[in-house]
């Protein structure tokens, strides 16, 4: 590893280091190497696999906005939806059974 403080992974990482990084096993971060999920470069004569550190960091800040994205979707997806709220009315009062 590296002396640089700035980046002290070094500017390539196995996919092995991808794994510890990210809590998966070697198959899981294989997947999304050869699904293109997670972009990488086959490097040297037996041509092993090789994230940039940047590209991971970026893998993983595009991976929170996506759960954020979600959970916002999930928490808005039927917040409108009447059908799933039969007791209120159009303006989200509750009816009463004389209407």
């Amino acid at each position: 590893m590296p002396d640089d403080p700035l980046n002290p992974i070094g500017r390539f990482v196995t996919l092995a280091d991808v794994a510890e990084i990210l809590s998966l096993s070697a198959a899981e971060v294989l997947a999304l190497v050869r699904s293109g999920e997670l972009p990488a470069i086959r490097l040297g004569s037996i041509g092993q696999w090789r994230v940039e550190s940047s590209v991971l960091e970026s893998f993983i800040a595009d991976k929170y906005d996506e759960a954020k994205r979600l959970a916002l979707w999930n928490e808005a997806e039927f917040a409108d939806v009447a059908e799933l709220f039969p007791d209120q009315g159009r303006n989200g009062q509750r009816r009463t059974s004389s209407t």
